[in-house]
């Protein structure tokens, strides 16, 4: 029982690992019970040796434009002050962000919208799962970091709401 068990388990990280390597995904992490007192958690990230995933993530539109090293330093440095910002909704998890509720629907949310707490802000698609992301205050829709299908990683600056 326990070597089937290990198998399958084998198996399944196996599986995650192949999802992480064929999507823009940069980490996964799963748990699984299997009843009292027995589980299984696994996190898969991709290594990298550039700077954490909210700067990287943020500043991968201008990674195209390596030639001119110092606009890129600027672009990586702007995350990390949007992420410091009392307003700041960052991303709960790994995933691909959708700002409408699907394909062709005005979007939840707007620059200059008051929202209220709880209010659905955005979906973020992980593992073929629509997560609704509540707002996790009211107020007012000062900025948003991202657009209809971005990846977005854990932590990720998502949108200011003062």
């Amino acid at each position: 029982m326990t070597s089937e068990k290990t198998d399958a388990d084998v198996a399944f990280i196996r599986a995650l690992a192949a999802i992480l390597k064929e999507s823009d995904l940069g980490e996964i992490e799963v748990e699984r019970e299997y009843g009292e007192d027995d589980e299984l958690k696994v996190r898969l990230s991709r290594q990298s040796t550039m700077a954490p995933p909210a700067p990287v993530a943020a500043a991968a539109p201008v990674a195209m434009t390596a030639a001119a090293p110092q606009p890129m330093a600027a672009a990586v440095a702007a995350p990390v002050e949007k992420a410091s910002s009392a307003g700041t909704i960052t991303s709960p998890m790994v995933g691909t962000a959708y700002m409408a509720p699907e394909p062709g629907a005005p979007a939840f949310i707007s620059v200059g919208d008051k929202v209220n707490e709880g209010q659905t802000i955005l979906i973020i698609e992980a593992m073929k799962t629509m997560n609704q992301i509540p707002a996790p205050h009211g107020g007012t829709v000062k900025s948003i970091h991202v657009t209809d299908g971005d990846p977005v990683e854990f932590g990720m600056p998502l949108m200011i709401i003062e």
